[in-house]
């Protein structure tokens, strides 16, 4: 008996999976391995996921590679959070883990990253019948590397170049000749526009930046002709501190993200460079922009507490995600400890897969 499994359902899967709702008009979600645009880390996840205008520790790497290159000393940090707990899947689950250190050597910051995300175990069944001939487990995992570097004073570069893993299914139906493994490449090139003292009055305290990320060729699970599109994903991001005394310190964040991947009525997408210009034309224009709002407030002399909370928005036509999030954090000598909660907000809140979703993140940062 021939095995038989729809691991084209399991791709479905993952987009629901990684909490990431596909547009109105296409039965499938707009990208593969969505799991690439999961905020990593509880920081910034309890703002709102607004981190690109502010980020300022060693999940830049996701965030935006260029403020990695105002970051002196070495950092490490890892962050797990069962995903989708709604669901009540114990298998489901997120781990990421990044690095940072600064070489002067080299004249700009080095970083890495690992993320993971594990799907479960799924069954495969036989083509005449419902019994269970074997088992097999889901999961996704990308691996970062980056270089950051100050183009000048007031502005660093950075760029990531990223090797992913995508096995959903080792077999195929019994009309396909692939299976639901894939393996791709992509890179990232951000920007972090941070004003020193030298500027003075409303700019020392202001930040911004961009990021456009996961730059790549399409991922092939069966043939050229049914690959998927990467998340090419543009973030523009504002910060500004609005209190720093010695004690206390409070800051906002706000972002705005979009998705530059274009789907065709057929089911094709375009190429990535065509997408990225695409994207804009096919009738959602800014609707597809996803807004994000976020506050940290700090208190201690070096911080000590942090409270963070935010605000998620995405058009009701695509995607429909609206969440509050909430945050904290502590930080003592080189160690820190923080905590993310996700409430979505609407008519059908409690039914959201994203409901209760909680990130823990522990880090050490050391000589910066």
């Amino acid at each position: 008996m021939k095995r038989f499994i729809r691991w084209h359902a399991l791709l479905l899967g993952v987009v629901v999976a990684a909490g990431l709702a596909p547009a109105p008009g296409f039965a499938q979600g707009e990208s593969a391995v969505p799991f690439l645009l999961i905020a990593p880390t509880s920081r910034f996840a309890g703002m709102g996921e607004a981190g690109t205008g502010w980020v300022d520790d060693a999940s830049a790497v996701f965030w935006n590679p260029g403020a990695l290159a105002f970051q002196d000393g070495y950092e490490v940090s890892l962050t797990h959070a069962n995903w989708l707990p709604k669901f009540n899947l114990p298998d489901l689950f997120y781990d990421y883990v990044n690095y940072r250190q600064r070489i002067d050597a080299i004249g700009g910051t080095v970083s890495a990253s690992f993320t993971y995300l594990n799907l479960g175990e799924f069954s495969v069944t036989g083509s005449g019948g419902p019994e269970v001939i074997g088992k097999f487990k889901s999961y996704e995992y990308a691996i970062t590397a980056g270089y950051s570097t100050p183009v000048w004073e007031s502005f660093g570069l950075g760029v990531n170049l990223r090797y992913i893993h995508s096995a959903l299914s080792p077999i195929g139906t019994e009309q396909e000749q692939g299976n639901g493994i894939a393996s791709t490449v992509s890179f990232d090139i951000g920007g972090m526009f941070r004003p020193d003292s030298t500027w003075g009055g409303f700019w020392e305290d202001f930040s911004a930046g961009f990021n456009l990320s996961n730059i790549g060729p399409k991922v092939t699970y069966v043939d050229a002709d049914q690959a998927d599109p990467l998340p090419t994903n543009l973030r523009i991001g504002l910060g500004y501190r609005l209190l720093n005394d010695e004690y206390n310190k409070l800051q906002v964040a706000l972002d705005f993200a979009r998705l530059l991947v274009r789907r065709n009525e057929d089911g094709t997408s375009d190429d990535v460079w065509e997408g990225i210009f695409t994207s804009w034309g096919d009738g959602t224009g800014f609707k597809k922009v996803i807004t994000s709002l976020g506050a940290e407030y700090w208190y201690g002399s070096p911080k000590l507490i942090a409270l963070r909370m935010g605000y998620f928005y995405e058009d009701p036509n695509f995607g429909n995600r609206k969440f509050l999030t909430l945050g904290a954090g502590i930080r003592y000598d080189i160690y820190g400890f923080d905590f993310s909660y996700i409430s979505p907000v609407g008519n059908d809140s409690e039914n959201s897969p994203l409901a209760d979703t909680i990130r823990f993140s522990l880090l050490i940062n050391w000589g910066g």
